[in-house]
């Protein structure tokens, strides 16, 4: 038997052919516990990091709009895509999106902050954005500054 520790790709496929062949008592429950959490939490962190920097480039968007570029645009659409996608892979994850969003907007005012040499104090306190906005293809933040 292969040990998790030592090679896990190869501990993944013998542990998938035990469970096709049915023999669950050689499998190895602990560690397969532990790989479905570690998946689970990997999700969450894809959510709120895709949700970051979604957010940080409609601030910039609404801050900078001198320097709008259509890097800037490509990103929020791939951004928006990536999101969708990921609660599409992961329903369940929409029972928790609103409160990654209020998380990865913490974030997206730092890295906001960073790039674009603002203050902090520039941007809003909690999200301007709804989810749906932030998910809207058609919506650009326009404000003046």
């Amino acid at each position: 038997m292969i040990s998790y520790d030592q090679d896990l790709y190869a501990w993944t496929f013998e542990n998938t052919q035990l469970l096709r062949e049915g023999q669950f008592a050689k499998i190895d429950v602990p560690n397969i516990i532990e790989e479905l959490e570690s998946m689970a939490r990997k999700d969450k962190r894809q959510l709120i990091s895709r949700l970051a920097v979604l957010l940080m480039h409609l601030l910039k968007w609404q801050f900078q709009p001198q320097r709008r570029s259509a890097s800037w645009e490509i990103t929020l659409k791939i951004q928006r895509l990536k999101v969708r996608e990921l609660l599409e892979e992961s329903p369940s994850l929409k029972y928790e999106v609103e409160s990654k969003l209020r998380e990865a907007y913490q974030r997206a005012v730092l890295e906001a902050a960073q790039e674009t040499k603002l203050p902090l104090k520039t941007f809003p306190a909690t999200c301007p954005y709804t989810l749906a906005q932030a998910l809207d293809d058609n919506f650009y933040p326009y404000a003046e500054v």
